[in-house]
């Protein structure tokens, strides 16, 4: 069931609120309405996009994915207590990972897992890939041992993923392939050639220190041995004979003990020794009283004393009886001279020998004390000479601090690469059970996103391509004229039947454009007025008839002039064949009664075009059409002239100066907006007043802006319509 309503003109939109958002609001807007008008373009791409990816999905080889996982840890552990080159902190950043994540997508990875499993003569791997094997089997001409080394390496390359699992020390080897057993293999593969090349890197990168400091040991070898040849034959040329040495704090050799020393050390005690022999011999030889203690100490002195003590006790007992001379005193005191006389002999004899002991005693002194004197000037030389050994003695012990360094560093970096990998093997790769792609549910999803992808590049291209007007609400934002209102396409009759019915949607919506023009002056509808348009058959000879019956169905007094001097239409629409009119009363007929015809319609009266003019611009130009004008207003309440399309031609522009007002029609989706704007500029360089724009032929591309088939509005104009019932091309 057909609905009707009444359009009344569009009043123009506001002026767009300052700031982004209104702005991106007013292009999804747009965006949205295009969507909504080729919704069935869309559709038809998504469906195609969607049984794309379902055959794809279905002829597509299936593949298997098969993943190992490994730890890269920063740091190894040092079994044996070596420092390595790199200092452990080097491993402490988030270069040391990316770098391991690019060395698991190396080339030379990819060619030694190649070389580990023989790929090159692997017929399963070569025919899964298509490629031939040596004796030319599969692809024909056998490829060279190089280039199908090259060949494997970037298959393996395209079909290895190395994925780090986020916040963790983990990587995931993943391989893909048509066979299942292919993949787990080579993902093993990958994984140990992995650890394989980064023991290998370790090795390697101690080769070049170890030739240096190889050759820095043959030079300080023969440094080492220079010295300490110089060392000795100093030695040997000063007579320094070192007994004992040790080390000081710097490691240095001090010499302790030389064989100078050793005997001034061994003369001193013995001197110290003869010195205390001569003082005990000495002590002896003197004695208490200028006696030698050897005398006094012997035995055969103290018997003789002991005899003469006995006699003289008995002869002074005697010399208490009888006098000196008694016999027998004398014979005791010749005793006793006897005995005095041999203790002076004895004592004589003793201390003759005490005497010998003390100069020997004292000539050993002398000579002890002589060597020591001698000795102590040895070693004061020596002291001097120890001053350029000592010399020797560093550059000897230098050289030899930095050889044992050296050979040190040496044995550390050969067994630097001892220390356990810092690669483990976390899960080793399985043989998957079911292909992980292609994912028909993955694929489907892919192909509706590229179909939206697609229909939205589509509808963003044809939007920008198509600068056609599509919705009335956009004429007086994008020309500056007022919407007077807006005529549906008419699609199940001919749009001069529905003019005629009053009860039409096209009488209505013209009813609406004839209550908007009374807004527009002072004293309502404009008296005389103009319809124009871009090019032909836009719709404004219908529109000129229309809008003259409307006047006239209002009880005004109207004439419609057919101002189209070139291809006149308003009589065929009309049913009328008039041949005087127009171009009569602009050649200079003043009998403009006669010209004028009346018509079916009460209150519409009709001035033809007359005859075609060679030069209706220069009939227009003239000042005959304004008094014409004039005149026809003094007669009739409302003068409507159907104007010549503008583009190409000078009448339009010509005839706008004699009325009151212009209206332009439009036809939707049909010229391009620059167009319509040089046709503006056309008539307002020539002053004319525009009155506002009528949007015709809206149909369902146009119902997103609330026009067309969603109102139950039909009007238009087929391509084979007869001249009489359309405009003229």
């Amino acid at each position: 069931m057909d609905q009707t309503i009444n359009i009344a003109a569009v009043p123009a939109d506001p002026a767009p609120r300052a700031g982004f958002l209104t702005f991106d609001a007013s292009i999804l807007t747009r965006y949205l309405r295009a969507l909504q008008r080729r919704k069935w373009h869309v559709a038809g791409i998504i469906v195609v996009c969607f049984v794309l990816a379902l055959l794809a999905t279905l002829l597509a080889t299936p593949l298997y994915s098969a993943t190992s996982r490994i730890e890269i840890s920063r740091s190894q552990e040092n079994v044996t207590n070596v420092e390595t080159l790199q200092s452990e902190e080097a491993g402490k950043t988030l270069e040391f990972y990316q770098t391991q994540y690019s060395l698991l997508e190396t080339r030379s990875l990819a060619e030694r897992v190649a070389r580990s499993l023989n790929l090159a003569n692997d017929r399963t791997f070569l025919s899964i890939y298509g490629l031939e094997s040596e004796d030319g089997g599969e692809g024909g001409a056998t490829a060279g041992p190089e280039a199908r080394q090259r060949q494997i390496a970037d298959i393996l390359l395209d079909n290895i993923e190395i994925d780090p699992v986020r916040g963790s020390a983990l990587v995931d080897i993943t391989y893909v392939s048509p066979s299942p057993s292919l993949s787990a293999k080579i993902a093993n593969a990958w994984t140990a050639q992995f650890i394989a090349s980064n023991l290998d890197r370790r090795f390697a990168s101690t080769e070049d220190a170890r030739e240096f400091l190889e050759q820095q040991l043959a030079s300080l070898r023969e440094r080492l041995e220079q010295s300490e040849r110089d060392l000795v034959n100093y030695a040997a040329n000063t007579r320094i004979i070192e007994l004992s040495t040790s080390e000081d704090a710097s490691g240095g050799t001090r010499t302790d003990r030389t064989l100078v020393s050793a005997d001034l050390e061994a003369l001193n005690a013995s001197l110290a020794d003869a010195i205390s022999a001569r003082i005990e011999a000495e002590s002896k030889a003197r004695g208490p009283q200028g006696v030698s203690d050897i005398a006094l100490g012997s035995s055969v002195i103290n018997g003789l004393r002991q005899q003469r003590a006995l006699l003289q006790g008995e002869y002074a007992k005697m010399l208490e009886q009888f006098e000196p001379g008694y016999p027998a005193a004398q014979a005791l005191a010749a005793q006793i001279d006897s005995l005095d006389r041999a203790v002076t002999r004895e004592e004589a004899r003793v201390n003759s020998g005490s005497a010998t002991g003390y100069r020997q005693a004292v000539a050993r002194e002398n000579q002890l004390r002589s060597q020591v004197e001698n000795l102590k000037d040895q070693l004061i030389a020596q002291r001097r000479d120890s001053i350029q050994y000592a010399i020797f003695q560093r550059e000897v012990d230098t050289n030899r601090q930095l050889y044992d360094a050296l050979l040190q560093r040496y044995k550390e970096i050969g067994v630097a690469g001892v220390g356990s990998n810092n690669v483990a093997v976390v899960d080793r790769a399985q043989a998957p059970r079911g292909p992980s792609s292609p994912s028909l549910l993955l694929n489907l999803l892919l192909g509706l996103l590229a179909g939206l992808l697609i229909s939205a590049a589509m509808i963003v291209l044809l939007e920008n391509l198509d600068q056609s007007l599509k919705d009335p609400h956009e004429v007086d934002r994008l020309l500056g004229l007022p919407l007077l209102g807006a005529i549906p396409r008419n699609e199940k009759g001919e749009i001069r039947e529905a003019v005629d019915d009053p009860k039409s949607a096209a009488s209505e919506a013209y009813l609406s454009v004839k209550a908007n023009l009374s807004f527009l002056t002072d004293h309502g509808v404009p008296r005389s007025f103009m319809l124009t348009s871009t090019a032909p058959n836009e719709g404004k000879s219908i529109s000129s008839l229309a809008l003259a019956q409307t006047l006239a169905r209002s009880g005004k007094r109207v004439v419609l002039v057919d101002g189209d001097l070139r291809n006149p239409s308003v009589g065929g629409l009309l049913d009328l064949q008039v041949k005087e009119g127009l171009t009569n009363y602009l050649a200079g007929d003043d009998n403009i009664g006669a010209l004028l015809t009346s018509t079916s319609h009460p209150n519409l009266t009709y001035l033809a075009a007359g005859p075609m003019p060679p030069n209706a611009a220069e009939l227009l130009a003239g000042g005959r059409l304004s008094r014409l004008v004039a005149d026809l207003s003094k007669q009739f309440d409302h003068v409507v002239i159907d104007s010549p399309p503008i583009l190409g031609l000078a009448d339009a522009p010509l005839l706008s100066g004699a009325v009151e007002g212009a209206i332009l029609v439009i036809e939707a989706n049909k010229l391009r907006l620059r167009a319509i704007e040089s046709s503006l500029k056309r008539l307002r360089a020539a002053n004319a007043h525009m009155l506002g724009a009528i949007v015709t032929k809206l149909d369902d591309r146009n119902s997103a802006y609330g026009y067309g088939y969603g109102y139950g509005y039909g009007y238009g104009y087929g391509s084979g319509e007869a001249r009489s019932t359309s405009e003229a091309p």
